[in-house]
């Protein structure tokens, strides 16, 4: 009996992979955690076997090593649809979860498991080293996640937001939270439709988040998504530049605003990377006497503490007004992440934030999501 639990637990901790925990939904300069196995052995030939299958079982007796060495811990390539063919694949995800409180998106739905996301997505991936290129993506997910990214920033309108089970807002619908165009020649690509955002450190997809539930910055200080053209340029191996316009926020291919989006990602050192991004314009048309206006920014700094541990730290400050001048949201938040690689499946992790919204707001004491 003991050993079957033990068993269980070790999958349990051998099924999370910490490589997978990436904040980079669209390759928009924020560098993914990547995690390596690492191995100090006195016999190489010990260390190498333990190695390959993800574990440190042959380098030490520690606990996770006990755990990894129950199971296989190498979790593989992820799984597409049918590979990749001249840049073009198609493949997805699904999260399953439970959780006990309710949040404002996301996580809105306590006391019973549910689907979050069913994720389906196409791809053509530019390559431009060879000179111009075309491409471009599509997403598709159903579950409890979908409302929260549909295009509901022109809501009763949008192209999505309608496709729901019910009124509710924490019941099932669908959601096409990508659809763009890409073309790029050199160091210089732009994206035009619909696409995610380059603000903030966490994402609406799955497997690039590290924790299961989402900061109340990301949910009420930060756009999802946003439609217009994007231009990014690889200035050099250290420097990436964003610039473009979009129509307000959490919009589909209907008017919500006039916006800039933009940004900076600066590889400072092997171990420190910096990524502001920021907005401003008219946000949205939908709420706030019809007007939402001002300007947020986002600063993300990634730090490489050992060759396990990382510390990632974020300060967003959001501020509009609406038709009349009065404050909309006036929102400062700062997150703080540290996570800890045990091995390339098992990382832990905890993240601490502040977040303040001030009382001027329109609707302070129940404050509209993104």
């Amino acid at each position: 009996m003991k050993l079957s639990k033990l068993a269980i637990i070790a999958a349990i901790a051998c099924g999370i992979q910490g490589s997978n925990a990436s904040a980079d939904q669209n390759g928009y300069g924020v560098t993914p955690v990547s995690h390596v196995a690492s191995c100090d052995c006195d016999q190489p030939a010990g260390c190498d076997t333990s190695c390959d299958n993800g574990c440190d079982s042959g380098c030490g007796l520690g606990l996770a090593d006990t755990l990894c060495a129950a199971g296989d811990c190498n979790l593989g390539d992820p799984w597409t649809l049918f590979g990749e063919h001249d840049g073009i694949s198609a493949g997805g995800w699904t999260q399953i979860g439970y959780h006990t409180a309710n949040l404002r998106n996301f996580n809105n739905r306590a006391d019973e498991v549910q689907l979050h996301q069913a994720w389906l997505y196409a791809e053509k991936a530019i390559d431009t080293s060879c000179g111009f290129d075309i491409g471009g993506r599509i997403d598709y997910v159903y579950g409890t996640d979908a409302q929260d990214t549909q295009a509901f920033g022109t809501s009763p309108t949008g192209w999505d937001n309608s496709w729901d089970h019910g009124n509710s807002f924490n019941n099932y619908g669908h959601a096409l939270p990508q659809a763009y165009f890409e073309a790029g020649y050199g160091d210089l690509s732009v994206k035009i439709g619909h696409f995610f955002t380059l603000i903030g450190w966490e994402v609406v997809g799955a497997p690039n988040n590290f924790f299961y539930s989402h900061a109340y910055t990301m949910i009420h200080s930060e756009p999802f998504t946003h439609t217009g053209a994007l231009a990014t340029y690889n200035v050099s191996d250290d420097i990436t530049a964003y610039g473009g316009y979009v129509m307000g926020w959490d919009s589909g291919f209907d008017d919500n605003g006039d916006a800039y989006l933009g940004g900076l990602s600066l590889q400072v050192t092997d171990d420190w990377n910096f990524t502001y991004a920021s907005t401003g314009g008219r946000f949205g048309e939908a709420r706030f006497l019809g007007v939402e206006k001002g300007y947020m920014h986002s600063i993300v700094n990634q730090y490489t503490l050992t060759d396990k541990l990382q510390y990632i730290s974020q300060s967003d400050v959001l501020n509009t007004e609406n038709a009349a001048g009065d404050t909309a949201r006036d929102t400062f938040g700062l997150n703080n992440y540290l996570i800890y690689t045990i091995n390339d499946c098992l990382a832990l992790g905890t993240r601490f934030e502040w977040w303040s919204v001030s009382r001027d707001s329109v609707n302070f004491g129940g404050v509209a999501g993104a």
